[in-house]
């Protein structure tokens, strides 16, 4: 018995190690709405997350570890959002959480992982309650909703449309894309037509409609989900609107065209990732390639976006090394400022943690088919 101590002690404290690492593998936590109006948000952006990280583990994994990912269903709902995540930290012992979807979700879970101090890689949101003040515990990797509604007032003002409408949910989303609209056009000394508004998960659009169509304006750009999108676009177009609408990129542009089959034609959308059906762009080739050996051609921005997640996060482990911790994790992300990662450029600093400010416009053509 002597001797056992003995040599416990000569050996030293045992390293502890760090929550959801092992030497094999790597578990990290996605909370998302996989079922409910929302569902293919949360869907598609698993969709391409796990494709890369399928892909990694098919290689080897991030230094032998494999990256497990665990989902819990948030169904776009705030204080579900927040469960999960305590779940994820307390029960299931993450090491990282990735590819959340959501405003009022994520932003409800913030105050938890921050206080836990663990990091989230890529939430689906545009919102500047994740980005100013920079959070050491969040990294966005794709543009805000200022970045793309300037782009949208941008592209209609120049084309000679002034009369410009918000259709918005009403919630930390709806509010941050208002927001941002309202500081495009006051660059421009205007003023928003009509707002219209939406309960989330809900598609009671009757007000708004009644709201923004009698202002008969010249575009409408559209902050929700695509279910109550797609009720607002049929219902304005049955009391004749001709105007043009415009959306952010979250409301999730495959689940919108097939919702809105035929009524879709016309209906912009503004992208912060490129193009999926090109594969001159190397990321997208990448995307392309690796989800059809995974048996899927079902392209589209928002498994696009998960892709690109996924990507920034095994970078991220890579950069960490074999001791892994989640404030290595936070370095070395940190440290990955003005990383190609196929013609898509991130960009984090330990004073910027916004990775990208890519934005491009898209709409939907015939067939529920997009267009550049």
């Amino acid at each position: 018995m002597l001797c056992a101590t003995l040599a416990i002690a000569l050996a030293g404290p045992a390293q502890a190690q760090s929550p959801g690492v092992t030497s094999k593998s790597i578990l990290l936590g996605q909370s998302a709405a996989f079922s409910g109006p929302a569902a293919q948000l949360g869907i598609q952006m698993n969709l391409g997350t796990k494709a890369y990280f399928d892909h990694v583990n098919s290689q080897g994994g991030v230094f032998g570890r494999k990256i497990e990912l665990r989902t819990r269903d948030d169904r776009y709902e705030a204080n579900l959002c927040v469960e999960n995540t305590k779940k994820f930290i307390e029960e299931d012992k993450v090491f990282a959480l990735v590819s959340y979807v959501g405003t009022p979700t994520t932003a409800a879970a913030m105050p938890t992982f921050t206080e836990a101090k663990v990091p989230l890689v890529g939430p689906f949101t545009g919102a500047e309650v994740l980005r100013n003040p920079v959070n050491r515990y969040i990294f966005n990797v794709r543009a805000s909703y200022y970045d793309e509604t300037e782009k949208i007032v941008e592209q209609l003002v120049s084309t000679g449309n002034r009369k410009i409408a918000v259709f918005y949910q009403d919630d930390a989303y709806g509010q941050a894309g208002l927001k941002g609209v309202e500081i495009a056009m006051g660059k421009r000394n205007m003023k928003i037509a009509a707002p219209g508004k939406v309960e989330r998960n809900t598609v009671k659009v009757q007000d708004a409609v009644k709201a923004i169509h009698a202002t008969q304006p010249d575009g409408v750009i559209m902050i929700s989900a695509y279910t109550s999108i797609a009720e607002f676009v049929r219902v304005m177009k049955a009391a004749g609107s001709t105007t043009q609408f415009h959306n952010v990129s979250f409301v999730g542009s495959k689940a919108l065209a097939d919702a809105l089959k035929d009524e879709g034609y016309g209906v912009a959308i503004s992208q912060v990732v490129p193009f999926p059906w090109s594969p001159s762009i190397p990321i997208v080739k990448e995307y392309q390639d690796v989800l059809g050996k995974a048996g899927s051609k079902d392209f589209n921005f928002s498994s696009l976006e998960g892709y690109i997640v996924a990507k920034v996060m095994v970078e991220g482990l890579k950069r960490s090394g074999k001791d892994l911790t989640r404030e290595k994790l936070v370095s070395a992300l940190e440290s990955m400022n003005g990383v190609d990662i196929g013609e898509f450029t991130v960009n984090f600093s330990p004073t910027n943690h916004s990775g990208s400010k890519f934005v491009d416009l898209t709409m939907i053509g015939r067939s529920g088919k997009f267009i550049k």
